[in-house]
């Protein structure tokens, strides 16, 4: 039997072929995590309230106010039409109730940059309009009047729908 030489060389893996692959995993690694922090940046921060300590200890009496405003039979109507948002605020005998300041909150629920607050204006009739131009979506929105009778408030989910028709819930 005779030896003949292998004329065929296997590829070596160098210090080269290694560095490589370490640049390649963990520059994979370090790509996704800075994707990752710029989406998290760019959305909801988390908060639910600036100082959960803080809001704790006001729970209770919103609690008791939110009864107190049930049992008065206080009730509101909210409709959308061309952009804007109308309540009417209604007694237990279904007579306007006219406030004095009406302050609306839109807000997406977890996505803070199209939050605002809009002041209505209110017609003598008791009707109050604010401009609400609404993306598709989710939103909440927060109604607070001062009324002659002492404050309101309505917290309500809005579903814009891609037609522009809005649900209230």
């Amino acid at each position: 039997m005779s030896m003949a030489s292998d004329t065929h060389t296997r590829p070596r893996f160098t210090g080269w072929h290694m560095f490589a692959t370490l640049a390649a995993f963990f520059g994979t690694i370090i790509a996704v995590n800075i994707t990752m922090a710029v989406f998290a940046v760019g959305s909801w921060t988390g908060l639910v309230v600036k100082n959960s300590y803080v809001a704790s200890q006001h729970f209770n009496a919103q609690l008791t106010d939110a009864k107190l405003q049930a049992d008065t039979g206080i009730r509101s109507q909210l409709t959308f039409a061309d952009g804007n948002v109308s309540i009417a605020i209604e007694d237990a005998g279904g007579d306007a109730v006219m406030p004095k300041k009406l302050v609306l909150w839109l807000g997406r629920p977890v996505f803070e940059q199209q939050d605002r607050t809009v002041e209505a204006a209110c017609a003598p009739t008791g009707v109050c309009t604010a401009p609400a131009q609404l993306a598709a979506g989710l939103w909440a929105l927060r109604v607070e009047a001062v009324t002659a009778a002492g404050s309101y408030r309505r917290d309500a989910r809005l579903l814009v729908k891609d037609d522009g028709s809005v649900r209230v819930e």
